[in-house]
């Protein structure tokens, strides 16, 4: 846990020295494609900037390359294949820092899956009514309970999600403020240490510095969540290939993950072996005439699904699309009740706004926002990613939300546990606390 805490506080440096040169790479590592985007920072002069919230630095940036290559040797956002998946890497990275003409030596990744839990901690202090100082800050979190979460995990992110000071809560930064005693809540995301070992592994093998990791469900809530979903709750469900991650979202923090091992991916093998076709075949037909409601006209609308396997009529075969839609809703609707499942057991019907917002490349799929709505009996809306400078026109739909979120990580991260000095004597006792019941308290 401590060498955790001290390799998180080694990358943060990292990032730091990255935005002082000015330059760094993005790489989105999933199932269905990998993106690399670089990003050429403006001036150091920010990086001075102290403040929770903005301890990390806010700099302005803009894209200066961008490349995307189908993914190789990931299953369900995990690697599972180490020598295809660092090829694929090397081949986005090398198109992205030709465009960039630049080369770039630090990265910051994400990645989904790797079987994510979501912990509410809590934790107090006494300031006897001193002025709050960044001493009382650290102190406090690390007077947080942190529950025993087993062998073989890791925390990705630990973020205080509230401060309070005496009777006032809701604060996001208690420093320069009196009182007597000063209570926190954080959030914090433990996944499977071998999926970011293996991922810091295959980013070392590709001559590249690690600066920085992340959820691909918080960044992709970072990018398509707007200010005020993101202030008052909402979750985002990031529809991708090999796994469909989730994450809430409250007072502009997240303060719940979750993923499920299925995604668009799931959804192609299904019409592959119902139509017995190819994969790729399958993907084509998925992305042209994909849909999850069927009307009178889809029983007359014939597909061709063509082929090249030398039997003619093998070869000719059509298909209406309202057995294309068959094939494919139950599928979506299970990824769905997964989703719901997920959610109610986060408690996101307490929230006092219960938007959902989807995205990712397979929230593409026609029909999905209205049968979204249905299962999860919530509003519901098709987000896009923020436009940031720079991006090239083809990088800028939901596929890419975890990529463009990345970039916002990178540019202006929210303040993590391993931003304090917690004196090492301190470190967190172990004892468990459900997630989010202290946010039904504090909220």
């Amino acid at each position: 846990m401590i060498e955790l805490y001290h390799s998180q506080r080694a990358m943060r440096n990292m990032r730091r020295a990255a935005l002082q040169r000015g330059v760094v790479a993005i790489l989105d590592v999933g199932s269905s494609k990998i993106s690399c985007l670089v990003l050429r920072f403006d001036g150091g002069a920010a990086l001075e900037a102290d403040g929770i919230g903005s301890l990390a630095g806010q700099v302005g940036f803009r894209v200066i390359g961008a490349a995307t290559t189908r993914s190789r040797g990931v299953r369900f956002g995990e690697i599972h294949a180490m020598q295809e998946t660092e090829r694929a890497i090397r081949t986005a990275l090398q198109a992205a820092q030709k465009m960039a003409n630049i080369r770039v030596d630090h990265v910051i990744a994400s990645f989904s899956g790797a079987e994510p839990r979501s912990y509410g901690l809590a934790g107090s202090v006494d300031v006897e009514g001193h002025v709050v100082t960044e001493q009382d800050v650290s102190r406090v979190l690390s007077s947080c309970d942190v529950p025993d979460f087993g062998e073989g995990r890791e925390v990705l992110h630990a973020q205080p999600v509230n401060f309070a000071l005496d009777h006032r809560s809701g604060l996001s930064d208690p420093r320069g403020q009196m009182g007597q005693a000063l209570s926190t809540d954080m959030h914090m995301l433990t996944v499977d240490a071998a999926a970011i070992q293996n991922l810091a592994h295959c980013v070392k093998r590709c001559d590249l510095e690690l600066a920085g990791i992340a959820s691909s469900a918080y960044v992709s809530g970072i990018a398509s969540l707007v200010e005020d979903e993101q202030e008052l709750g909402a979750a985002c469900i990031d529809f991708g290939g090999g796994s469909t991650s989730l994450s809430v979202f409250m007072k502009r923090h997240m303060i719940y993950a979750d993923a499920v091992r299925m995604g668009g991916e799931h959804v192609t093998s299904d019409i592959s072996m119902g139509l017995s076709v190819p994969t790729t075949t399958a993907e084509r037909i998925k992305t042209f005439y994909g849909g999850v409601y069927a009307t009178g006209m889809d029983d007359r609308e014939m597909i061709e699904i063509g082929g090249d396997t030398g039997d003619w009529e093998h070869d000719r075969r059509t298909v209406s699309r309202a057995e294309l839609i068959g094939i494919m809703r139950p599928r979506v609707e299970e990824i769905l009740e997964e989703v719901r499942a997920r959610l109610d057991a986060a408690g996101f019907e307490h929230l006092p706004s219960q938007q959902i917002v989807l995205t990712g490349g397979g929230s593409q799929i026609p029909g999905l926002d209205g049968l979204a709505s249905k299962i999860l009996g919530h509003q519901v809306r098709l987000g896009r990613p923020l436009r940031v400078n720079g991006l090239p026109q083809a990088a800028t739909g939901p596929g890419f939300a975890s990529a463009v979120g990345l970039c916002l990580f990178a540019a202006n991260p929210q303040d993590e546990w391993w931003d304090f000095e917690i004196p090492v004597e301190r470190y967190p006792a172990r004892s468990l606390k459900r997630a989010m019941k202290w946010f039904k308290d504090n909220w």
